[in-house]
């Protein structure tokens, strides 16, 4: 079955496709590593987890990229305010945000690049900009201007977009810049911070610059689909998707997949602000299942206010489905359920996931398919029809990340 999402960038629902190759190519963005991973972290990547399941589970082979941003502003202050060096805290922090999404049960990416790995591509990506003439310095800041492009050639900027987008390390929001399409190429530094030879002096490379020269090194531009949160839009993607255009003639992906936030208090869970739950806490307080259970209990693209409560209450409710599914499937059941009936829930959740990636309705169904089976009387299924049907919900479990059975 194919599996169509909806498209940040057009607005349309689109078809997941390989384009060239054996395999689906898949890149989200990474984390940069200065600090614990949070919650909000966790649904992108669940959402993006899901979404490799699906694909894989239809027989289609995958090959995952996500970078890891060890380079930044965030990692050098962080750093020097504990005492230690960028690239110590960067190693310690990435380490731990690996083993956090292992034990979510998030499927390990094919690579993982660093960006300091690939500082010499990202200063080929900027001489390459540079050779268009539209690469200006500014003080110690090298800067490039993207043409007009046509509409829906890229994600629309705009000085508005850009007062109310989140300000990053690479791209200060400056008004006398004018309408906030430029971005930075290269950025001059002195070590002791973090600094690489170049043809603009000693220095940094603009953070967007990062993910096309490891996409295109790894995957080949355009890859199949892109993704993160819904605050990579603009710059951050719209940034790479320019590049693309300017030195590919093409986007930088065929299908852009954005998602809500996870807010806390009412705002953005940001590390850099601080208003966060560490995802090492909401594992030990409910473990992966319910917190994927949690998270993913939304359309994609909603925001979702963080609630204790309703955490606690999803974990009861997903311990609940557990129990009522896993007897009903039970070895050595003598009721009268059958394989039938776990085949359909299998194929309804196919269909919710393939039409739009609509976790929750998938878990709708797998709710009342608990509901339903734990209301009969035996609440078993029937004598030689258990492996069909654990079978059939196995393929339930390998789509949605979730035990079952």
């Amino acid at each position: 079955m194919e599996l169509r999402l909806d498209d940040s960038l057009s607005g349309r629902r689109r078809p997941v496709r390989r384009r060239d190759g054996p395999a689906a190519r898949l890149y989200i963005c990474g984390p940069t590593v200065y600090d614990a991973a949070h919650v909000g972290h966790a649904r992108t990547y669940l959402y993006f987890d899901v979404v490799r399941r699906f694909l894989e589970a239809e027989g289609v082979p995958v090959r995952h990229v996500m970078n890891i941003t060890d380079v930044e502003d965030k990692i050098d202050e962080r750093a020097a305010a504990l005492g230690t060096s960028p690239r110590a805290l960067a190693r310690r922090e990435e380490r731990s945000f690996l083993a956090n999404l292992d034990a979510l049960g998030v499927r390990a990416p094919d690579a993982t690049p660093r960006a300091s790995e690939y500082v010499p591509a990202m200063v080929a990506v900027g001489r390459a900009l540079e050779r268009t003439g539209r690469v200006h310095r500014t003080g110690d800041e090298w800067y490039y201007e993207p043409p007009a492009r046509p509409a829906g050639a890229n994600f629309l900027s705009g000085a508005d977009l850009a007062a109310r987008a989140v300000a990053e390390p690479g791209h200060p929001f400056r008004p006398e810049r004018g309408d906030g399409r430029s971005f930075m190429v290269w950025k001059r530094q002195e070590r002791p911070r973090p600094s690489w030879r170049s043809p603009w002096g000693p220095g940094v490379p603009g953070w967007h610059l990062e993910c096309f020269a490891m996409a295109e090194r790894l995957l080949g531009v355009p890859v199949d689909l892109h993704g993160g949160a819904r605050d990579l839009v603009y710059p951050h993607h719209y940034a790479e998707n320019e590049v693309a255009l300017e030195l590919e003639g093409r986007p930088f992906s065929d299908v852009y997949l954005h998602f809500g936030f996870v807010l806390q208090d009412g705002s953005k869970m940001s590390k850099s602000v601080g208003n966060l739950v560490p995802l090492r806490t909401a594992l030990a307080a409910v473990g992966p299942g319910a917190l994927r259970w949690y998270l993913l209990d939304r359309p994609p693209a909603d925001r979702l206010e963080w609630d204790a409560h309703d955490l606690r209450r999803a974990a009861a409710e997903y311990d609940g489905i557990r129990r009522a599914i896993a007897r009903w499937a039970a070895p050595g059941g003598a009721g009268r359920g059958t394989a039938a009936r776990a085949r359909t829930l299998a194929e309804s959740v196919r269909r919710e996931l393939a039409g739009g990636l609509r976790t929750d309705r998938a878990f709708a169904r797998i709710r009342a398919f608990a509901r339903e089976v734990g209301r009969e009387p035996t609440g078993r299924v029937a004598k030689g029809e258990g492996p069909a049907a654990r079978t059939a919900l196995r393929t339930v479990e390998e789509r949605t990340g979730l035990a079952l059975v």
